[in-house]
């Protein structure tokens, strides 16, 4: 099987986020991380932060990383020096949020978030250049809003349909997520008002807590996929999908549930929840979230933060693969990204004992892995035996039959470095018949 790339030493180098100079932190600080490719490179731009451990002063105007392997990334600077007047003045916001790009012709639009915690007197503004490293010119207001709007103007994200046309999809808490169409020329709304509300959580018990959201289409499946963040971000963090034949919804999980829906009961039960914070027994991540997605020649990657177990206001970048079931609902891998390709996993290699972690809905901490053996033709996973079969070149199926109900999931295997115990290894994610997504390693 193919060799994988040993990570630099700074991801582990953990105190580089208490570092005074920004241009030590590595894939450290980096939060609400938006990915963008342009030529040979990758940009990540992130939001102004940094962990509350370190005393060192935090300049604002959208942090900026570059790679050219999306393993190893280098300080790349700030795109403004502060926050723009304009939205400065609407929202007395300290830093930036969310940044997201998008290059249309010769030009990159940059579009930015400001507000306060809490608060959804928020902007998002844009601005352009001739090339990702700048100069920006800031072009001010896309959309504001404030106390009397339901929608909070922060985390933007630029999505394009199937016919080329481009739209914006924002928002955080309050009145949920939005989709308002844009002009491709000024970048700018193409019709005033707020938009329409595309995903949304109830406030009786979950204070409205979706954020974070970007939207793809995949041309394979047909279909738009709409990533979003639920809960809190220092604590339960984690990502949930939907998919839509259309860009402006119903966004509907596995099981049918859309996710504007604020009267199901319980709550937890809508949306795929794809990712969410674990521990393996060499450790694992809290509160993963607020992701991006790259696709590159019909490859996927998830891009989101995530905070230390053992020091949780320590965050940093993570980059995974995405991997696709069958019927067209994403995966995510247990590892981050260390330059694996898809290849055909032998038979023979994944006999033996694993790791797995099971994404139960309901479950709202840490979720602990739990060990399933594999052996000739069976595993047994979670309490229950399943007979397994290799039916594709990295494609497991399992199967349990009990009277007139079958129970059964599919994996996807892959080759994976792990960075817990700093070694290759096999890896699998997968999804079962209740919409419930699992990953394991070996």
């Amino acid at each position: 099987m193919g060799k994988l790339t040993r990570p630099p030493a700074y991801w582990h180098e953990h105190e580089r986020a208490l570092h005074p100079d920004a241009s030590e932190w590595s894939v450290y600080n980096v939060h609400d991380p938006s990915i963008f490719k342009d030529g040979d490179t990758y940009y990540i731009l992130s939001t102004d932060t940094k962990t509350r451990s370190s005393g060192a002063r935090l300049h604002s105007g959208v942090q900026i990383r570059k790679s050219v392997d999306l393993i190893h990334w280098e300080w790349a600077g700030l795109v403004f020096d502060g926050v723009p007047p304009c939205a400065y003045e609407w929202t007395a916001a300290k830093g930036l949020w969310a940044p997201e790009v998008v290059k249309r012709e010769n030009t990159y639009y940059l579009y930015y978030s400001a507000s306060q915690f809490g608060k959804n007197r928020s902007f998002i503004g844009v601005a352009t250049s001739n090339s990702m490293e700048g100069p920006w010119e800031d072009h001010g207001e896309v959309i504001k809003t404030s106390e009397e709007n339901k929608p909070n103007a922060i985390d933007p994200n630029i999505v394009t349909d199937r016919h080329g046309d481009d739209y914006l999809v924002y928002g955080s808490f309050f009145g949920g997520v939005y989709l308002a169409p844009l002009d491709k020329q000024t970048g700018k709304l193409a019709v005033d008002g707020e938009g329409t509300c595309i995903a949304r959580r109830e406030h009786e018990t979950k204070q409205g807590a979706v954020e974070g959201p970007f939207m793809i289409y995949h041309p394979g499946f047909d279909k738009y996929y709409l990533f979003v963040s639920y809960d809190s971000l220092f604590s339960n963090y984690h990502i949930r999908v939907g998919r839509s034949e259309s860009i402006a919804g119903p966004f509907v999980d596995f099981n049918g549930r859309d996710l504007c829906d604020t009267a199901y009961r319980p709550a937890d039960e809508v949306g795929n929840k794809l990712l969410a914070g674990y521990c393996f027994q060499n450790g694992g991540w809290k509160a993963p979230g607020h992701n991006s997605i790259l696709e590159e020649n019909g490859e996927y990657f998830i891009v989101h933060h995530a905070r230390m177990l053992e020091q949780d206001d320590i965050f940093c970048l993570h980059i995974r693969r995405l991997l696709w079931t069958d019927d067209g609902w994403p995966l995510v891998s247990p590892e981050r990204y260390a330059g694996e390709r898809m290849e055909d996993i032998p038979e023979k290699e994944i006999a033996g004992s694993w790791e797995v972690v099971v994404f139960d809905r309901a479950s709202d901490g840490i979720t602990v892995s739990s060990e399933a053996v594999f052996t000739e033709g069976t595993v047994h996973l979670c309490g229950d035996s399943y007979r397994w079969k290799k039916t594709a070149a990295n494609t497991v199926h399992l199967l349990k039959r009990q009277g007139n109900t079958d129970s059964y999931a599919q994996l996807k295997l892959l080759l994976a470095w792990d960075w817990e115990k700093g070694c290759e290894t096999l890896v699998f994610t997968g999804m079962d018949n209740t919409g419930t997504h699992l990953f394991g390693k070996k």
